[in-house]
């Protein structure tokens, strides 16, 4: 029987020295415990463990017990007494055994967790790993760091409950595990804070510095990926109430403020090898971008929060955060970008951003992922967030800032509609500058010098007239404005001396390219028609590969009525361009005739 096979290794044991003990003794202790727990003898070995004489095995030995141990729970059943006789076996060994053995021990068992059982591994072993470390002298910033590094390390794979059935349901406990592992680290927060309040000079950094790892690791995973936002029904959203202790800690280490405003972690490692150096440094952008949006859009911690910056310089402060989640995919991330700019812009008043912000790397490269994101992201709702915030950005800079912004989207947005959309703009500013307020910007050599990037055909007669369609009656239509609002005699715009120009450079190649369009297209009806009679029926399908990818069939009928689509265009464009050359013809013919 087991029970007797226990007993008598104990018997044997209790004779010996704690320094006789032997490897021999170690092997039979783990074997026969082992067999107690399968067989079901868990109550015995309880009270073996419990044995005031049996103190000194236990402390050596009992360490071994944890991987059998940990396996039976998982085996049996919520109410079964077996259970809980073993969960009170784990509370016994947290006690009793040498910390630093049962440390390993319990360590080795959260990193051997996989799948399904990692949350519940770690939540079982929590409580235990606790009381080892907080028993632990010798190393213990360096054991609470290597534990919460395994514990984040081992949920880090896992999947975030985004959807609010998905964090209601919690089922790999994720949400439960997470703010148990907050609750695991406080005592070691409360001693670094009371060590701090002992002294100004605090010194021993080691266990601040793993608690703000910590915190960063928490920050980059689940936070920057988790939905934050007040769900309806959800009385205690478990996400909200993480980041909530997380910027409590970083508080209370008083770390959080460096981090915001001076982006300092603590002493980053120094990696040799430059792939580890980036991927630390990727890691803690992320983290920092997660921490501004939790400050900034969610206001956790606000109260904290000085309020002595101006509205400029806190977006100066989060560019670099915006840029670094804009540049991601993921709707959770994408979205918190979008919310942290909107956020910054929204504290600050029009027109009150100098154009000077313009010189920082951050402050042309954030408009250029927008977008990026405006075109490319396949989630319709953040395309049109981004455009909004594309003009609440513009209309923030001053006359300079604006001028200097469209120069610079006009050169690298690469997307007819965005060229069109900033036209527009160009044109509302403009208005203004000739009928609210005289601004340089907007007219004059300045404007000019703006015309030559707007009036003109990026390729020519030659240049795809269908795709670019957006940006050509958007500066078909800004000519048109200024051609009625501008006399020649004022001439505030300066359209009128660069006229030759505008001709030259817009107006002839976009007659010689409507001429070719409209020629190709209406071939290719004729050859579509002619095809069709052949074929004797209109349900003839053609394949359309568009960059490698196969589009669905089109009939005969419906590529007409694309070739269609596309001449109705062309006529469109045709019908501006006589306007604006009818316009154009009148003003001179009327300057003309005064001057005669």
């Amino acid at each position: 029987m087991a029970v007797d096979e226990l007993q008598a290794i104990i018997q044997r044991c209790q004779i010996l020295e704690e320094a006789d003990f032997k490897g021999e003794d170690f092997n039979l202790f783990q074997v026969a415990g082992q067999k107690c727990l399968e067989d079901g003898y868990a109550a015995q070995l309880l009270e073996v463990i419990q044995n005031e004489k049996n103190k000194v095995i236990i402390k050596n030995m009992g360490w071994n017990l944890v991987s059998p141990l940990v396996r039976c729970i998982f085996m049996y059943k919520q109410e079964d007494d077996k259970r809980e006789h073993c969960l009170k076996i784990l509370d016994q060994l947290a006690q009793l055994c040498n910390p630093k053995e049962l440390f390993l021990g319990l360590l080795e068992q959260i990193e051997q967790a996989s799948g399904e059982q990692v949350c519940q591994t770690v939540m079982l072993l929590l409580q235990p790993l606790q009381t080892v470390l907080l028993k632990l002298q010798n190393k213990k910033a360096y054991s609470v760091g290597l534990s919460l590094a395994m514990i984040m390390n081992q949920l880090a794979p896992l999947p975030v409950p985004y959807t609010k059935q998905q964090i209601q349901e919690d089922k790999l406990g994720l949400c439960q595990c997470c703010n148990a592992v907050v609750d695991f680290a406080k005592p070691f927060v409360n001693e670094v804070v009371k060590n701090m309040e002992k002294s100004s000079e605090y010194n021993d950094m080691e266990l601040k510095e793993e608690l703000l790892k910590f915190c960063m690791k928490s920050l980059k995973y689940p936070l920057l990926t988790a939905q934050l936002e007040q769900l309806e029904g959800v009385e205690e959203h478990p996400f909200r109430h993480f980041a909530t202790e997380i910027i409590d800690i970083l508080w209370d280490i008083r770390e959080l403020i460096p981090l915001v405003f001076f982006h300092c972690k603590g002493k980053s490692p120094q990696w040799e090898n430059q792939e580890f150096a980036d991927i630390e440094r990727k890691n803690s952008a992320d983290s920092l971008a997660c921490l501004s949006y939790l400050m900034f859009v969610q206001h956790f911690g606000i109260d904290c929060f000085p309020i002595v910056f101006s509205p400029s310089y806190l977006l100066q402060c989060n560019m670099t955060h915006i840029e670094v989640l804009l540049k991601r995919t993921e709707e959770s991330v994408l979205s918190k970008g979008l919310d942290l700019f909107e956020s910054c812009l929204l504290r600050m008043e029009d027109n009150s951003l100098l154009h000077q912000y313009l010189e920082f790397r951050n402050f042309i490269n954030v408009p250029q992922d927008l977008v990026k994101v405006m075109t490319l992201c396949p989630i319709e709702h953040l395309r049109k967030k981004s455009l909004n915030i594309l003009q609440l950005f513009i209309d923030k800079f001053d006359a300079e800032g604006k001028y200097t912004l469209f120069r610079c989207l006009l050169k690298t947005s690469n997307h007819a509609g965005v060229e069109g959309y900033i036209i527009k703009n160009i044109k509302d500013q403009i208005h203004l500058s000739l009928t609210a307020c005289d601004n340089i910007w907007f007219t004059g050599h300045h404007l000019i010098s703006l015309l030559d990037l707007v009036l003109l055909l990026p390729e020519g007669a030659e240049t795809d007239l269908l795709q670019n369609s957006d940006r050509i009656m958007a500066s078909l239509n800004l000519l048109r404005y200024l051609v009625i609002k501008d006399c020649e005699s004022d001439n505030q715009t300066g359209v009128w001396t660069t006229l030759a120009k505008i001709e030259q450079n817009f107006l002839k190649p976009l007659h010689v390219g409507l001429n070719m369009s409209k020629a190709h297209y209406e071939a290719e009806i004729k050859n579509k028609k002619e095809n069709r009679r052949e074929a004797h029926s209109s349900n003839t399908v053609c394949s359309v590969t568009v960059s490698g990818e196969k589009m669905p069939a089109m009939t005969t009928e419906m590529q007409l009525q694309v070739l269609h689509s596309a001449l109705f265009t062309f006529d469109l464009i045709e019908s501006v361009l006589a306007r604006v050359e009818e316009l154009i013809e009148v003003k001179i013919k009327a300057v003309l005739d005064e001057s005669s």
